[in-house]
């Protein structure tokens, strides 16, 4: 049954991600094939904020990004999200990186974010958009934070172009996904790996790659760029919120 209304698809995404948190970062590598690290450096490689600035992570989980984004920047981090068993192992996380004075975790929805306009200086999301009921009021409420001038980036899985690396990537979501999923992180990520590549493939049957800077441009963010990563299987797209 498709899941028809935000609160659905918050609880979604809460039920789907609340067992996982102790093994999600190493899962997520092994799974991906490697390539979830290599693509959240594309991501964060285009957020360059200077001294003094503020980033909000959106969709911020157990805080990967949150802790890259402090490590290879100097501003102070704000990650957010909506599963708190996410949080408090993001929070653990932080705590060993000894980034606890510069990063903050706290609960809160995509769709409707607890902070005033124009209050940080960039923002980043992660494999946020398929958990939404409405992607372009998302993406205009993220960028309704961002300062004037200030820089979005993301990082979503997508669908090869190429018609040979899209059988081949749907042979391996519908098959060994789940079944890498069961053999490493039980029946938890059998759960997940069965979801994910038919999940992905239907976002994108609703809301084309080739809309997507359209998207962000009705949002309010201008000079978006698109990069596909990995023959495709990921996403990276970035661009500059108006009126800098």
């Amino acid at each position: 049954m498709p899941i028809a209304t935000t609160a659905e698809r918050n609880r979604f995404a809460q039920d789907l991600f609340a067992p996982l948190p102790s093994r999600y970062d190493r899962l997520a590598e092994v799974l991906s094939f490697r390539q979830n690290g290599r693509w959240r450096r594309a991501m964060v490689d285009q957020v360059t904020p200077g001294a003094g600035a503020r980033v909000l992570d959106v969709a911020s989980g157990t805080a990967g990004v949150a802790i890259q984004l402090a490590r290879r920047t100097t501003a102070d981090v704000v990650g957010i999200d909506l599963t708190e068993q996410m949080l408090r192992r993001g929070k653990h996380s932080v705590a060993a990186a000894g980034l606890a004075g510069r990063i903050a975790l706290v609960a809160g929805r995509a769709e409707q974010l607890p902070f005033p306009d124009a209050s940080f200086d960039a923002l980043t999301f992660t494999y946020l958009l398929r958990y939404v009921d409405d992607p372009q009021a998302t993406m205009a409420e993220l960028a309704r934070v961002v300062k004037p001038g200030g820089r979005v980036a993301s990082l979503e899985f997508c669908v090869p172009p190429n018609p040979l690396w899209r059988a081949l990537w749907w042979l391996y979501t519908r098959t060994l996904l789940p079944a890498g999923g069961l053999l490493t992180g039980g029946r938890h990520w059998l759960g997940v790996g069965r979801f994910l590549g038919p999940d992905i493939s239907a976002h994108y049957r609703k809301y084309p790659l080739a809309q997507a800077p359209a998207t962000w441009r009705a949002a309010g963010l201008t000079d978006v760029h698109v990069k596909l990563m990995s023959l495709g299987g990921g996403l990276v797209m970035w661009g500059t919120r108006s009126g800098g």
